[in-house]
């Protein structure tokens, strides 16, 4: 028999996160024996999708200087009507061509709003396959706060309308949907729990640096890196510093802050043995993203934490406050970040006990794959 097929969907516009926690889940289901076909929308990124996992690339899709309520080209031009319909076509061929067992769409209809106009068609295609497929929705831990009247029950309607599953890919005894999603209870029958989307275990790290500074893809955490790299100028001569700036940096500043670096301080666009790096670390020093709050919960070391919170951002701010109330954290907000209250942060926090272990579940990926499998 041939080996049951999924379809993933996700759309990245400004940073990479949705990609990666998107990647790890492919990964899992192809290790679990599935056909995995990942139709990615945002600009490429070197190394993703994974092996093994089939490429779908959509002509790109970007968020605007408006945020992600207005959306661009490659090239910044703003997307037309003409080019919604070329990606609209793309990927219901794609769909129809693969004939999955399961779809996942990743974040709609919790996020994502600006893409409705490819997602709703995408869905309403699946629905008229011949074998119709089981329809889940993957959605993170903690959502962005909207008020708008009328969104939530329209989410909830698109929900009972096209998707047979919630995947929310938290542990609850760290964050229930609830808590976030107002009238979660309407979804009841639907949610299930995968636990935390973290990468699997590292290996030992390579080399070691005692502060390791990461700004996640780099689209957002210009401010962090700028005083980061004047941070470890600070500190006593004999801490080594890791700063990786995400692969979003434009090379001429990414040139300039390496030449500007001090002696304790190294400086890389990307590094693909991130999560290793924060097993040697004494303290990781990043913004609060998904996958970040994943690497550091699987290394178990201590964390400075300094979310993004412009343009009425919140998702961040929940994260690292709910991560401080536990003891996994110390938080910096991102209006009071100087190189001086940075540094004063940093030496306050590399001083402190490691945190004790957290019993949350990691393993979301591998999760959702088993659940997949016992539903179709």
């Amino acid at each position: 028999m041939s080996a049951p097929r999924v379809f993933i969907y996700v759309q990245h516009l400004l940073g990479i996160g949705h990609l990666v926690r998107a990647n790890r889940i492919a990964s899992a289901l192809v290790d679990d024996g599935f056909d995995v076909a990942l139709a990615t929308g945002g600009l490429p990124v070197p190394g993703f999708p994974g092996p093994g996992i089939r490429k779908i690339a959509l002509p790109p899709i970007k968020a605007g200087s408006g945020g992600f309520s207005t959306l661009e080209d490659a090239n910044g031009r703003p997307v037309d009507d003409g080019f919604k319909h070329l990606r609209r076509n793309e990927l219901i061929a794609a769909l129809q061509d693969f004939k999955p067992d399961a779809v996942i769409v990743e974040t709609f209809p919790f996020g994502r709003r600006a893409m409705r106009f490819e997602v709703l068609p995408f869905l309403d295609a699946a629905l008229l396959l011949a074998q119709r497929p089981l329809i889940a929705c993957s959605v993170r831990d903690i959502l962005q706060q909207n008020h708008k009247p009328g969104r939530v029950e329209e989410t909830i309607n698109t929900i009972e309308k096209y998707f047979d599953i919630v995947l929310v890919h938290s542990d609850p005894s760290y964050a229930a949907f609830g808590e976030t999603f107002p009238q979660a209870e309407a979804l009841t029958n639907k949610i299930l729990y995968t636990g935390l989307v973290a990468g699997p275990l590292p290996a030992a790290p390579a080399e070691h640096y005692d502060i390791v500074i990461s700004a996640g893809g780099g689209a957002v955490g210009r401010e962090l890196v700028i005083a980061a790299a004047q941070m470890a100028k600070q500190l006593d001569k004999a801490i080594r510093c890791c700063l990786i700036t995400g692969p979003n940096m434009p090379p001429l500043e990414l040139g300039s802050l390496k030449a500007g670096a001090g002696p304790g301080l190294e400086i890389f666009s990307f590094r693909d043995d991130f999560p290793s790096l924060l097993v040697g670390a004494r303290l990781s020093v990043s913004q609060a993203g998904y996958n970040t709050l994943c690497d550091i919960l699987r290394a178990g070391c201590r964390s400075l934490l300094i979310p993004f919170a412009k343009n009425g951002e919140t998702e961040q701010t929940s994260r690292a406050l709910r991560l401080k109330k536990l003891g996994l954290a110390h938080v910096l907000f991102e209006d009071e970040l100087s190189t001086s209250k940075l540094t004063r942060a940093v030496q306050n926090a590399i001083g402190e006990p490691a945190p004790l272990p957290h019993g949350f579940n990691l393993e979301g990926a591998k999760q959702t794959a088993a659940l997949i499998r016992s539903r179709i």
